[in-house]
């Protein structure tokens, strides 16, 4: 079995590290270069920096934050925020970061995906879904872009299908409608994606204790778990996670100094 991967994500929004609740509300969180050093030494297995303003200021993520964090770094980290074309994915990838993540493009332009998918590699290429609960949808969860403000109409579960198709190398699943609000992850549209398709999946928004973790992990079998709050405010160190979790029968990566 695969180890489940834990990835603490750093929004970025004038080049500081911030924090909300269903995407508003945001509240300062620190630095993302020390963030990004402290998680690496807690035993984060991968970052994420989204630049949650870019795409509607118009604007692609700040290469300059990308640089600074790709130097302290050694552990991947995937970029997303304002994406627009395979020459944004170009320029993001060689300011150090391992993986790029498209959103809104995507859903305006899906050849985009494929078109990426083959420059540069399937591994580069994670796309963001942001889905909230929705009766438009057939699956009961619609598409949202431009950070959470535009409503697509397009069912997020069939998306998540056609993205495999189109060469994505892996989904990143948040719901909107637990974002911020540790109320824990939402299992219906983690579980419902993983039995769309077959692509690696990162699961976000809504953590808010241990069990949580444990819970996407063994009921959605979600890939991977991804978590702000609980990371950025000290309330849970990450390698305390990983033990709790190995306690519970979740194969997780472990530093091997530490066992």
């Amino acid at each position: 079995m695969l180890a489940r991967r834990i990835i603490p994500c750093l929004d970025i929004k004038d080049g500081r590290v911030v924090k909300g609740v269903r995407f508003v509300e945001l509240a300062d969180a620190g630095d993302p270069v020390e963030l990004a050093r402290r998680y690496e030494e807690e035993g984060a297995d991968e970052l994420v920096f989204l630049d949650i303003t870019a795409t509607v200021e118009g604007r692609r993520a700040t290469l300059a934050v990308v640089r600074s964090v790709a130097r302290e770094l050694t552990i991947p980290f995937a970029v997303g925020g304002g994406v627009r074309g395979v020459e944004d994915v170009n320029d993001l990838l060689r300011a150090g970061c391992d993986k790029v993540s498209i959103n809104s493009a995507a859903v305006r332009d899906p050849e985009l995906v494929r078109r990426a998918s083959l420059r540069f590699g399937a591994q580069c290429i994670v796309v963001a879904i942001d889905a909230r609960r929705s009766g438009a949808a057939g699956s009961g969860f619609e598409v949202v872009v431009d950070g959470g403000r535009t409503p697509t109409g397009r069912d997020a579960v069939a998306w998540a299908r056609e993205l495999e198709e189109r060469g994505a190398g892996e989904l990143l699943v948040t719901s909107i409608n637990r974002d911020g609000t540790r109320d824990g992850y939402d299992l219906a549209l983690t579980r419902a994606i993983r039995d769309a398709c077959d692509l690696p999946l990162i699961a976000s928004g809504g953590a808010g204790k241990i069990a949580d973790f444990t819970a996407v992990f063994r009921d959605a079998e979600a890939d991977a778990a991804l978590a702000a709050s609980l990371f950025h405010y000290g309330e849970l160190a990450i390698h305390d996670l990983k033990d709790a979790l190995a306690g519970d029968g979740v194969v997780v990566r472990r530093d091997p100094v530490a066992v």
